[in-house]
């Protein structure tokens, strides 16, 4: 059997693909915008990065002086050099405007990184007043080169590799790092509580947090599933459209994901509708209430958990576009297909000690004319399945994909 036994003493936790992403994007455009949810990890990396310039700045929005500072923003601004970073900009939707002319400046005096919590009037605001002036980077917590992750999950008798504790917590730091798994669930609840009763109403959402609750707990009992608004919306007495729209907003903060299904004329009825996960695994523990790693061992949601541990951090290192998942209406499936350029390579993520050949695989590789296959499980050896696929450790397939 696997183990999944933590405790983990980080090695390093400073994040230099994200922090090397943010450098690339401040060289380029005149305002980069780092987006995610509450408690991601954006302030550190903003301040890691800052702390490097030669000159900066730093305004907090959740800081009532910072925020009297801006009360006239272009007198505050305009004379600023370096690197101005503000943090929780969503909650002066006001400045967009004014970033729109300071960014257009011929000299270029200073640049400005934007930090925000997910929210549909950020996006908004970006999208509408700086189409065409800045980057966005997605901040969704640890990945696995963050932690100095080994190879699998069984990689010493007895004792976790740090995987199987960025599984099991979640990539929200302070999950990740906290000393124990219960002080790691405790704050996870209290995070959960704090997004449902503060956070959504504070973006707009308008389902009260007790049913926001139910419905999110529903969504993590669907995690890895197909999406069925009218099978919810029945469960939760809500009209489908009302479901729909709350998932949306839901997928908007980061905090879900919908990944979308692969359809082509291939003479045969495909599945057509998006599959849902939650995004961070932590949180995903926390709602199933999976207190530690012998709870999940048992768990009827072990392989759906697995699955979508390994496409966040497959889409964290690999890019987020042109990922959609594969199934037939026949049972024929791939977990994920991801396109790059004239390649497509097919991934099915199996928990499992040691993966053989399918038929469905067979059929996918043949239906899709993958030009690789890789399956991707707990262990640490890599092996063939004849000619058809490559099982392989999850950080194994990070290096191959993320070269492609």
């Amino acid at each position: 059997m696997i183990d999944l036994f933590p405790p983990f003493a980080p090695n390093q936790t400073a994040r230099p693909r994200l922090l090397t992403r943010i450098s690339e994007a401040m060289r380029r455009a005149n305002v980069v915008t780092l987006l995610g949810p509450r408690q991601s990890g954006k302030t550190t990396l903003a301040r890691i990065y800052a702390q490097k310039q030669t000159a900066h700045t730093w305004f907090d929005l959740e800081d009532p002086e910072d925020a009297q500072r801006l009360d006239s923003p272009k007198r505050a601004l305009e004379g600023l050099r370096g690197v101005v970073v503000i943090d929780e900009v969503q909650r002066q939707p006001a400045l967009f405007e004014l970033l729109r002319v300071l960014a257009d400046r011929p000299e270029r005096p200073a640049k400005f990184l934007l930090l925000g919590s997910a929210a549909p009037r950020l996006i908004r605001g970006v999208s509408e007043s700086l189409a065409g002036r800045v980057e966005t980077i997605a901040v969704s917590g640890f990945e696995l080169a963050d932690v100095g992750a080994g190879a699998a999950l069984a990689a010493l008798p007895n004792k976790p590799s740090t995987q199987a504790q960025l599984w099991l917590r979640g990539g929200y730091p302070r999950s990740f790092l906290s000393d124990s798994d219960a002080d790691s669930l405790s704050w996870r609840e209290n995070y959960i509580q704090t997004f449902l009763e503060r956070d959504l109403p504070s973006m707009g959402f308008s389902m009260p947090p007790s049913h926001a609750a139910r419905f999110w707990s529903m969504l993590a009992h669907h995690h890895g599933g197909i999406f069925n608004a009218s099978e919810l919306g029945r469960s939760l007495d809500l009209a489908h459209t009302t479901v729909a729209r709350q998932l949306d907003w839901l997928s908007s903060t980061y905090v879900m994901r919908l990944l979308p299904p692969w359809f082509e004329n291939l003479g045969k009825r495909l599945v057509k509708s998006p599959k849902v996960y939650v995004r961070d695994s932590g949180l995903l523990h926390a709602l199933l209430r999976i207190p530690d790693s012998h709870a999940l061992l048992g768990h009827p949601k072990l392989g759906a958990s697995w699955e979508g541990f390994v496409i966040e951090q497959i889409l964290a290192r690999c890019g987020e576009r042109d990922a959609y998942f594969y199934a037939t209406q026949s049972g024929a499936e791939l977990d994920l297909l991801l396109l790059r350029g004239n390649r497509r390579i097919g991934v099915e993520i199996k928990f499992s000690d040691a993966p053989r050949s399918t038929r469905s695989m067979h059929v996918v590789r043949e239906d899709l004319k993958l030009d690789q296959l890789i399956v991707i499980y707990p262990g640490v050896h890599s092996y063939a399945l004849g000619e058809v696929a490559n099982v392989m450790s999850l950080n194994a397939a990070l290096e191959i994909l993320s070269a492609l």
